[in-house]
């Protein structure tokens, strides 16, 4: 399915004469810059963390001391009259501010929501030993340089992880979470689970600030840590902006758990999805 692509100007939107069919092929056919990457709700009328993904351009750019072709508020009209024309299906935005210009790209194609088996079922992952050079932020020059690396999701291959010096950092596109049912800290016991994910060296995912204060809403603990490759969890899971809450079964071929959905993946799924209702943004 061909992406829509703009070039955002304070006199409208000129269209792109750029063919792709994934916004991974549009990204790489532009000047690099910041991005971000997101989906709407509510019949094109609602996105979660809507201010957030607008701040990975705006605020990169204020530093860099670029001027951006259109203002947010601007922006976000233009999105929701971008969302109108996809309906009745969601609409799957990226958003590009070239380092180079400050002009504000928009590229969008209809939303293909995951089968409902990515969550029943869980999803297989592989890992890979890479990082990202500047992970605090959002640069379409990390799209480039791991292009050969995205090529190994296919098949029943969901995502990607990335791993340095033994540790898993993050998702190709995506934050990475172990679960383990209890946890001995001293005298202290966490009977709810707990969460182990990276804080360093990773792009701190607006869906992963929800997912973090829901799982400490449930009980569960968060140590802030690069999860081992070795250790044994006893689930895992990945979350991004367009997926929520996937559960992983599988690593490199070695199953997570007892390979298969586990109960607080159910669960963090299901308050993810209740938060969502409840406190996605308007567009406009």
């Amino acid at each position: 399915m061909t992406v829509q692509g703009f070039h955002l100007t304070s006199r409208g939107a000129i269209p792109l004469d750029l063919n792709a069919s994934t916004l991974d092929e549009w990204t790489g056919q532009l000047s690099q810059g910041f991005y971000t990457t997101f989906s709407t709700l509510s019949s094109g009328t609602r996105v979660l963390g809507l201010r957030a993904h607008l701040q990975r351009l705006y605020a990169p750019a204020a530093e860099a001391g670029l001027r951006p072709s259109v203002d947010a508020p601007t922006l976000r009209k233009q999105l929701a009259e971008f969302a109108k024309g996809v309906l009745p299906k969601e609409t799957r935005f990226r958003l590009i501010l070239a380092k180079d210009s400050g002009y504000v790209y928009v590229g969008f194609q209809p939303l293909i929501p995951p089968p409902e088996s990515v969550f029943t079922d869980g999803v297989h992952v592989v890992t890979a030993d890479m990082a990202r050079h500047d992970p605090r932020i959002k640069g379409t020059d990390f799209i480039v340089q791991s292009a050969a690396q995205r090529k190994l999701v296919q098949g029943d291959i969901y995502e990607v992880l990335l791993v340095h010096n033994g540790g898993i950092l993050e998702g190709m596109t995506s934050n990475f979470y172990g679960v383990k049912n209890v946890i001995a800290s001293g005298a202290k016991q966490s009977h709810n689970g707990i969460l182990i994910t990276a804080q360093k060296g990773i792009l701190l995912g607006v869906t992963r600030r929800v997912v973090l204060q829901l799982a400490r809403g449930q009980g569960m603990s968060i140590e802030y840590r690069s999860p081992r490759l070795s250790e044994n969890f006893d689930e895992a899971i990945l979350t991004s902006s367009s997926r929520g809450v996937v559960p992983i079964v599988s690593i490199d071929g070695r199953a997570v758990g007892q390979g298969r959905v586990g109960e607080r993946a159910k669960t963090l799924r299901k308050a993810y999805q209740a938060y969502v209702e409840e406190r996605s943004e308007t567009i406009a």
